[in-house]
């Protein structure tokens, strides 16, 4: 993992992250019925000496999240990150991202298919209550899922 003075400077407001977290995702659309809640597991570390941030998350076989990788970087001279995200449906996009005041926010905007997400981290840093919003369109916006990540003791 290399040690805490290698890590990317840009990136050091994530540390609060690390580790392993319970995923409670519910009021899904794509879910059967979307009163079902469906649980998984994330984790959040330092990839190549600190350099990029990992989360991981998901988990086999549906309905579960898909197994996803998005990996995190910063250029120092903006105040957004890049997350880039890929999971076990061979499903490949790039978000904005911003992590500030314990406010977490992602957004991709596509001609078809956009998408954002909110959370807000606990005063003790140990609940993400978070929720995503899906647009085909770009305008109009309708609920995706919620999703509640709980850190694991």
């Amino acid at each position: 993992m290399g040690d805490q003075s290698a890590r990317n400077p840009s990136l050091e407001n994530l540390d609060v992250l690390v580790g392993d977290w319970d995923m409670e995702l519910s009021g899904a659309s794509f879910l059967p019925d979307p009163d079902d809640k469906v649980l998984g597991h994330a984790g959040f570390e330092w990839i190549e000496g600190g350099a990029l941030f990992l989360m991981r998350h998901g988990e086999s076989p549906p309905p579960s999240p898909p197994l996803a990788r998005w990996v995190i970087g910063r250029d120092q001279a903006s105040p957004d990150y890049k997350a880039f995200y890929f999971d076990d449906r061979g499903v490949s996009r790039i978000y904005e991202m911003s992590f500030a005041d314990g406010l977490w926010r992602l957004w991709r905007n596509t001609p078809d298919f956009s998408q954002r997400f909110e959370g807000q981290l606990s005063e003790d840093h140990d609940a993400v209550m978070a929720h995503w919003e899906k647009s085909f369109d770009g305008e109009s916006w309708e609920q995706d899922f919620n999703v509640i990540y709980r850190r694991r003791r």
